[in-house]
């Protein structure tokens, strides 16, 4: 019993570092991590039919180019299509991703997306109404 209520504990402090991701730092996020460029999709966990995390490995300018992790957490999910963990290390991320806010809605696909139907057609895809980060340790 004493676990489950550590484990509960770490779990609530982990969502408190999460920063919501607001529309005029989306621009900066992207280009601080070369638009995820060449970076390691690590895993993809669907927590709850409106709430899916992702985690790159991403080389971060403000570093030096140091190689972090980086945890997304799309919340309010409306549409999506995803990948089975197995798959993601096959995935082509020379062409990084795009994140995009479209109305109420923020927009992420992997590859050059500019717009809403060219994310619908990537290859992996999550459209939410709000979007949170962590920087980690790589």
């Amino acid at each position: 019993m004493l676990k489950i209520e550590v484990w509960s504990v770490l779990v609530v402090n982990r969502h408190q570092d999460m920063k919501p991701l607001a529309l005029h730092e989306l621009s900066a996020f992207t280009e601080r991590f070369s638009s995820f460029k060449d970076a390691e999709f690590r895993s993809l966990n669907v927590i709850s039919p409106l709430q899916i995390q992702t985690i790159f490995a991403v080389q971060d300018s403000a570093r030096a180019y140091d190689w972090i992790t980086i945890t997304l957490e799309f919340n309010g999910v409306v549409d999506a299509k995803l990948l089975q963990n197995s798959r993601l290390s096959l995935l082509d991320m020379s062409e990084g991703v795009n994140i995009l806010k479209d109305k109420n809605l923020f927009a992420f696909g992997i590859g050059e997306c500019y717009n809403i139907s060219a994310i619908k057609s990537s290859t992996c895809y999550i459209i939410a109404s709000s979007l949170k980060y962590e920087e980690g340790l790589f």
